[in-house]
């Protein structure tokens, strides 16, 4: 969920603000995601897969973020991050082949009615409509009992695809209308039990967002993704990352290159320009 609502370049991030034309996606833009099976019932008490050590992404990557369409995977990105439903793990081992990471996309804070798994929710924890996303409802993040362990069935589906990291979106209900009364702590509990599976599973984990709880929050996650930081004036927020050699993936939807990349060079993001479909279309600083 973007807070309003992209070209093969060369890997990693170049100095300036060069770009060539962009790489369409052939397939037009879709809703994200369909009705993918649920994942394999793993419940939060389960044992998770032995793992020898999680992917700990470093500034600079490259990256490519598409969560509608047919993955292409000829972008040249040294990281992926695409919906973990939508996709198999013939994608992310063909994207493992041309020596990429793989990100897993999915929604720790909403649900969406596409899902395979959206019958799971009580009507109880469905609160508010997300603005500008038909179909997708806040969830009432204080009711880990009924939340985590479907979690944990979406983190350890990313893991048994042989995805390197989880990408868990809209962990900052607290701070938007979602239908119920939401505090800062209660998100700061919610989103260090959604990093803690993620880790139990052995995968990278990223904070979407969520710029007023980073200082809190850095320590438990291994990157970051950021949304219109740079429109919102808001970059700064995620020093902390990049000061522990963390990962910052950030993408804008507007605005000029120019802008954007002197933002991007000066603190040290990973940035790409996007659409709003998320589709392939890709720019690169």
């Amino acid at each position: 969920m973007a807070p309003a609502l992209a070209s093969m370049l060369a890997l990693g991030l170049i100095a300036g603000c060069t770009t060539s034309a962009p790489t369409d996606d052939p397939s037009p833009p879709q809703a994200r995601g369909s009705s993918p099976a649920p994942g394999p019932a793993v419940g939060v008490g389960t044992p998770a897969v032995p793992v020898v050590g999680r992917w700990r992404p470093r500034p600079g990557l490259s990256w490519q973020w598409q969560l509608s369409g047919r993955v292409d995977t000829s972008v040249g990105a040294r990281v992926f991050d695409i919906d973990g439903a939508d996709n198999s793990a013939a994608t992310v081992r063909s994207l493992h082949r041309k020596g990429a990471k793989v990100i897993c996309y999915i929604s720790a804070g909403s649900w969406e009615r596409w899902r395979g798994d959206a019958t799971a929710f009580p009507a109880s924890v469905l609160g508010r409509r997300l603005d500008g996303w038909p179909g997708e409802r806040w969830l009432d993040i204080r009711r880990t009992d009924v939340l985590l362990p479907i979690m944990e069935r979406r983190i350890a589906d990313c893991r048994s695809k042989g995805f390197d990291g989880v990408e868990p979106d809209n962990v900052d209900g607290y701070a938007n209308r979602s239908g119920f009364p939401l505090t800062a702590a209660d998100q700061l509990a919610y989103n260090r039990a959604i990093a803690r599976l993620a880790h139990k599973h052995g995968l990278a984990v990223g904070l979407k967002n969520d710029a007023e709880q980073v200082r809190a929050l850095e320590p438990h996650f291994d990157f970051a993704v950021v949304e219109e930081c740079v429109a919102y004036d808001e970059c700064d927020a995620y020093r902390p990352f990049i000061r522990a050699g963390k990962a910052v993936f950030h993408a804008e939807y507007r605005g000029s290159m120019a802008r954007i990349c002197r933002e991007s060079e000066r603190l040290g993001l990973s940035t790409i320009k996007k659409r709003l479909d998320l589709g392939a279309y890709r720019r690169t600083c």
